[in-house]
Formats: structure tokens, C-alpha cells, sequence
């Protein structure tokens, strides 16, 4: 398992109630899951809109499952920003 930070941005932050926390997962999907639990209520919410970084590299549309997580990584959580 690996271990790691996720860090949230915008009303992800605002939501989660912390800028960024660690991680022990293989997976983005199973560190989500876990942020999730972390933080039941809105977080859940903003996450459905959120698009990730993992170590600097967009997920796009890969499944979460398939986005292995590496030892000392970081997560980064940005949801919509508005304007342009």
C-alpha cells in the first residue's frame, strides 16, 4: 500500500475542512473512497465533479481503479473553477 498526500483545492477544501491530508492506497479510487468515508457530506458531493492530478499528470477519463497510486505521491483534487 502506498502512502502519500491528497491535497484539495477550492470548495474541495472547503468542503473536506483541510488543504490536504495523507493517503495509504493503491489506487485513486480506493483513496477516495477513503476521503469519502474521512469526510461524509459534501465532500461526496464536490467529488462527482472534481477532476484529479496524480504526481502532476491529469487522470482524465480513466477509471479511478486503474490509477495506481506511487509511494511519496500526491493526489491533486481540483473541482470546476468558474470564468475563463
Amino acid at each position: 500500500m502506498a502512502a502519500g498526500t491528497i491535497r484539495y483545492w477550492a470548495a474541495a477544501k472547503s468542503a473536506a475542512g483541510v488543504a490536504e491530508e495523507r493517503y495509504e492506497a493503491e489506487s485513486l479510487a480506493q483513496a477516495l473512497t477513503a476521503a469519502r468515508e474521512r469526510h461524509p457530506g459534501e465532500l461526496v458531493r464536490v467529488l462527482e465533479r472534481c477532476s484529479f492530478l496524480v504526481d502532476g499528470d491529469p487522470v482524465g477519463t480513466r477509471g479511478h481503479e486503474t490509477v495506481r497510486l506511487a509511494e511519496g505521491g500526491t493526489v491533486e483534487v481540483l473541482p470546476p473553477f468558474a470564468g475563463g
